[in-house]
């Protein structure tokens, strides 16, 4: 086992903020291209089953039909992806895009229990090929989204606080 006093710890930093401009753009391309998806016919057909199925969701067919829902569904994406990629130049813009991805995710993450056949391949806990192992997938980019939340608002308090540090040095 290698000590921590023998690493570098220029590296760790370097990494860690490798690893937060990959998640916040990876979290932002995923949301741009997903949302983009949902303009295309067989994507707003593809989330019907699942939409029918969501207490949550269901009663918006009543009022929408199921392109215009994708659409309004892919425009929020859209909107939460570029938000997140101003986190370097606006953090509060990017927090309120990793608030509506979380948002978005989590109700994701409730189709895993109300829509049928999510673990019907083999039964609880295992999941199906097919709805189950799409949907898992959304766990992580829930916890992504949170992360941007989190991340992007510490970076606007730094933000913040800059202009007093500079004042106090003068």
């Amino acid at each position: 086992m290698v000590s921590d006093v023998n690493r570098s710890p220029g590296a760790g930093a370097a990494i860690e903020v490798f690893g937060r401009y990959f998640v916040l753009y990876s979290l932002a391309a995923i949301l741009i291209w997903v949302g983009g998806l949902k303009f295309a016919a067989y994507e707003a057909e593809a989330i019907q089953p699942l939409v029918t199925e969501s207490p949550l969701l269901s009663w918006l067919y009543d009022i929408f039909d199921v392109r215009s829902f994708a659409r309004i569904l892919g425009s929020a994406e859209i909107l939460a992806g570029v938000a997140i990629t101003l986190r370097p130049v606006a953090p509060l813009l990017s927090a309120l895009g990793g608030a509506v991805a979380t948002v978005l995710f989590a109700v994701t993450v409730t189709f895993l229990f109300t829509t049928p056949g999510v673990y019907e391949a083999a039964g609880f806990p295992q999941l199906s090929p097919d709805p189950g192992q799409f949907l898992a997938k959304d766990l992580l980019l829930l916890a992504a989204a949170v992360w941007v939340v989190g991340d992007s608002l510490a970076a606007e308090g730094r933000r913040s606080r800059e202009p007093e540090r500079v004042a106090a040095t003068r």
